[in-house]
């Protein structure tokens, strides 16, 4: 085989149908777009016209709201993927464990607003953990295999729990 004999497989490739090239053509006149009017014209299409009755999206209620400005992005990581670094070599059992020497460790890439340590796989050495937060399962196995952890993030007062 040459390279001037190289070609594709046979139909995988179409010609361009050229539209608007008179009436014989076919695909002329109005070019497959219909009558005159907003959707024959290129641009601007109203989505979601309903014929002037009013749209869905506009008749059902607006609900729920995201605090996009004041919400906190938390790494989230679990305590089988820190105990595989340990094994590995990655981090010290020894040192505090926080955010930096997680993305030190190669664990996550960046820190954002803190570390969220969850409860997920089996740690078997005794560490040190200084993370915004926890969950109840990862403290709990935390302090079972003789470590401790320290929460950064503010503790809520009892009446903002009740609100």
């Amino acid at each position: 085989m040459k390279l001037n004999e190289l070609a594709p497989r046979h139909g995988s490739r179409k010609n361009r149908f050229r539209i608007g090239r008179g009436i014989g053509s076919g695909k002329g006149k109005t070019g497959g777009r219909g009558g005159k009017g907003q959707t024959a014209r290129s641009g601007v299409r109203i989505k979601g016209f309903e014929g002037g009755q009013m749209p869905l999206h506009r008749r059902l209620p607006k609900r729920g709201f995201k605090n996009v400005k004041f919400a906190l992005r938390l790494n989230e990581i679990n305590l089988g993927r820190v105990q595989a670094a340990i094994d590995a070599g990655r981090l010290d059992p020894n040192a505090l464990i926080d955010g930096a020497a997680l993305v030190k460790a190669g664990l996550l890439r960046r820190i954002k607003a803190g570390v969220r340590l969850l409860g997920d796989g089996e740690l078997k050495a005794k560490v040190g953990f200084a993370v915004y937060g926890a969950s109840k399962s990862a403290v709990a196995a935390v302090e079972k295999a003789g470590g401790t952890i320290k929460i950064l993030a503010p503790s809520r007062e009892e009446g903002e729990k009740a609100a």
